[in-house]
């Protein structure tokens, strides 16, 4: 099951993200700084996913109680908000790129996918409600500053951007996906089809399904694999941006 971005309380994740909770303001001087806890919560989901990660997952990391890291997060939801806003501050801008909004978009989608698969977790945050923290407005503004002034209209610059990031992060999903298939089964890629294609070939007639036994097998020896999720990023990108690239010259 995914998470839902937004789940938690807007005005403790609001202060969280703009760093109005930064502190308790009674007793002992505090130990920990919600910055520490956000790193740490990090690096548990990057490590094991978000499943494996809890409040009590974050205290035994850092060596503090379980019940101090309420003083600082009110709960998980709120605190995978944090996590979401922090990340995407990893993303730059694409102002200085050379080669004009085409090149722009690249780097946008490129940088996009390079973030999905440093955190991995990012995918199963279904991120319909986006914490309205630094980060994520300013990705926004960036990414908007790539297609402004290009012909297009307010909405349908809104859609560009939505499209090239939404296609970034469905390919990387593909990506990361295979990489965890082989991972848990402890099985290359190849060693799977050297297992599986000579038991297809007693059970299937070819002759049965003549394009995909013709183009499947050129693409797997091409690939060496039944997916091939970075040409398939480069192409399908490529595409899309020729598609814009049309709507563009219609005006």
């Amino acid at each position: 099951m995914p998470e839902y971005s937004g789940a938690g309380d807007p005005k403790h994740t609001l202060e969280l993200l703009w760093g109005v909770r930064e502190r308790p303001r009674r007793g002992p001087r505090p130990k920990l700084t919600v910055e520490r806890l956000v790193t740490a919560a990090i690096a548990a989901a990057d490590a094991d996913g978000l499943n494996a990660l809890s409040m009590r997952r974050i205290a035994d990391d850092l060596g503090v109680s379980p019940m101090s890291i309420y003083t600082y997060v009110p709960g998980k939801a709120e605190l995978i908000d944090v996590m979401v806003d922090r990340v995407l501050g990893e993303l730059t801008p694409a102002d200085g790129v050379p080669g004009g909004w085409r090149a722009r978009l690249e780097h946008i989608a490129r940088d996009n996918w390079a973030l999905f698969h440093r955190h991995p977790w990012l995918l199963h945050v279904a991120i319909v409600r986006p914490p309205m923290g630094p980060n994520v407005l300013a990705k926004y503004e960036f990414e908007l500053r790539a297609v402004d002034g290009i012909g297009l209209t307010d909405l349908e610059m809104d859609a560009v951007v939505a499209l090239v990031i939404g296609f970034a992060e469905s390919s990387a999903r593909v990506s990361v996906n295979a990489a965890e298939a082989e991972r848990r089964s402890g099985i290359s890629d190849e060693a799977w089809w050297a297992a599986t294609a000579p038991v297809l070939e007693k059970l299937i007639d070819g002759a049965a399904y003549p394009l995909g036994e013709r183009v499947g097998t050129a693409a797997g020896q091409e690939y060496n694999a039944a997916v091939a999720p970075a040409r398939a990023f480069e192409f399908g990108l490529g595409r899309i941006l020729d598609g814009i690239e049309v709507l563009i010259a219609s005006r």
